[in-house]
């Protein structure tokens, strides 16, 4: 690849640790040319992504809880302050209360579910918001989902139901900010060892199964995840938009099979 994103700003959303789907978008911008902005939530995350900023040569490195309508405010304005235009945004963030993955699906708490909806879907609507008037020239914004928003995956429970809430808002986004040329998407990764996909029990077993399974027999590489976010957001992407790109080995072509 050469400078695909060379010129362009983006921001990154959701950069947890070095093991993070993120991460490895933020230094995928990074290779291919991007000014880059991160954020964090809280004074915890607070050193870690500095050190990444610094790591990555990142132009900001600025606070912002999305489930805090002022706080995003405060990213916009902090955003102006470092560049006139935004190309690219990546939502990288999703949560749900681990009690509530542990459980069935049917005994998820009514406060649960609307916390797992409004982080892991509802920041999407929110942040698209927020950065659309920077985006005059238009723009990218991706997101990321998963297999289990249309199929029932083990212990994935109430994080699936927000993924299906985040796909069709990828859609509904699409639609509304595609006169102003910003172009919506989701990637649907395979499972990858994150410290949020420690959370769900019995990931492993799932881990093993898509390697068996899988047409590529494997699974999937962060860094294959990270180029298809870089073709989202550069110019070669330019035609893609309210789509949800699978990264997953093949894995969402395989049915049960059947011997005999």
């Amino acid at each position: 690849m050469s400078q695909l994103l060379a010129g362009k700003t983006a921001l990154v959303l959701g950069v947890a640790n070095k093991w993070s789907i993120a991460y490895a978008i933020a230094a995928a911008f990074v290779r291919e040319g991007a000014s880059l902005v991160l954020t964090y939530q809280g004074e915890r995350q607070r050193q870690t992504v500095e050190e990444f900023g610094v790591e990555l040569k990142a132009a900001k490195v600025l606070n912002c809880d999305v489930t805090k309508q002022e706080e995003l405010d405060s990213l916009v304005n902090e955003l102006k302050s470092v560049t006139p235009t935004l190309d690219a945004a990546v939502h990288s963030i999703a949560f749900a209360n681990k009690e509530d993955l542990s459980r069935p699906f049917l005994e998820t708490s009514r406060d649960g579910y609307l916390l797992a909806q409004e982080v892991s879907a509802y920041s999407l609507v929110a942040v698209a918001r927020s950065v659309a008037p920077l985006m005059p020239n238009g723009g990218s914004v991706t997101t990321l989902t998963y297999l289990g928003s249309t199929r029932v995956v083990q212990n994935y429970n109430v994080m699936g139901v927000a993924k299906a809430a985040l796909e069709a808002s990828v859609r509904y986004l699409a639609s509304e900010l595609g006169p102003l040329k910003i172009r919506v998407n989701a990637i649907s990764a395979g499972p990858i060892k994150t410290t949020s996909a420690r959370g769900v029990r019995d990931f492993s077993k799932v881990l093993d199964g898509v390697a068996a399974l899988a047409p590529l027999r494997r699974n999937t590489d962060p860094a294959e995840v990270a180029d298809t976010a870089v073709f989202l957001a550069s110019d070669l992407g330019r035609g893609v938009t309210g789509n949800v790109v699978f990264v997953d080995s093949g894995f969402q072509i395989v049915g049960v099979g059947i011997s005999g």
